[in-house]
């Protein structure tokens, strides 16, 4: 009598799957950046691009080098290299860490520049920055969290690089952008999350918590950020950033 052994292949093929939906995800995003800021930001040499100040130029510049960092590390996974993954993991901790800094500085910068037009409107839309860099670093810490859960810690990550998707949809060269109310940037950014839905769906016959958890808390987020801009409570907050920006500018 014979036994035949068979072996478990070294890399089952939905884990292959995985890793290059991933990566393909990750070169949407980084394809969806250019797109809304490569003519006045990419294509115009970046640091010499005509941006209203340094502040905003570092923040572009740290932004842009997270979507790249994004893209390698997904990458990295894809053909093998997880121990590279694991060294620039630390440097996008940091990194992560100084755009919640930064973007809270520029939306401030922002308001400041805005206000001058349109006080209120822009005090209204102060919220959206403040709540994404809220969104970005929540789920950043989670996805730390779950570094040794790979499968939470990848869709948590993907989420986070999805909430920095607004500037740069709000910016596409097309008129159903430019001519439509910021929900529909919202709506381009919910879309993000339904590709993650269908792949779930198809290789686990479920979505993953993180989809459910990680994009429930996305929306609701974005969502309810919109009525509390028009409360008094967060026009005062504004009121009080806006003055501090006056102030450090020198009014």
């Amino acid at each position: 009598m014979t036994t035949t052994v068979f072996k478990a292949p070294t890399k089952a093929p939905t884990t292959r799957l995985e890793h290059y939906f991933f990566s393909g995800m990750a070169l949407l995003m980084l394809a969806t950046v250019f797109l809304g800021f490569a003519q006045s930001y990419y294509f115009a040499g970046m640091f010499r691009a005509p941006l209203p100040n340094w502040l905003i130029h570092v923040h572009g510049a740290a932004f842009s080098i997270w979507i790249l960092l994004f893209a390698v590390q997904t990458s990295a996974v894809t053909v093998g290299r997880v121990d590279v993954h694991r060294r620039l993991g630390l440097l996008g901790l940091g990194l992560a860490c100084l755009m919640v800094a930064l973007g809270a500085l520029a939306a401030t910068d922002s308001l400041r520049r805005a206000a001058a037009n349109a006080e209120t409107e822009a005090k209204s839309f102060y919220i959206v920055t403040l709540t994404n860099m809220l969104l970005f670093g929540t789920f950043i810490f989670f996805a730390y969290r779950a570094r040794f859960n790979p499968a939470t810690h990848k869709r948590v990550m993907l989420i986070a690089t999805v909430a920095l998707m607004d500037a740069a949809i709000n910016r596409w060269p097309f008129a159903f952008i430019q001519n439509s109310p910021f929900w529909v940037t919202e709506l381009c950014g919910y879309l993000f999350l339904l590709p993650l839905l269908v792949f779930d769906m198809w290789s686990m016959r479920k979505p993953h918590p993180a989809t459910i958890w990680g994009g429930a808390f996305f929306i609701v987020v974005q969502q309810v950020r919109h009525p509390i801009a028009e409360t008094l409570a967060w026009q005062t907050f504004a009121t009080w950033a806006l003055n501090l920006a006056k102030a450090f500018h020198g009014g």
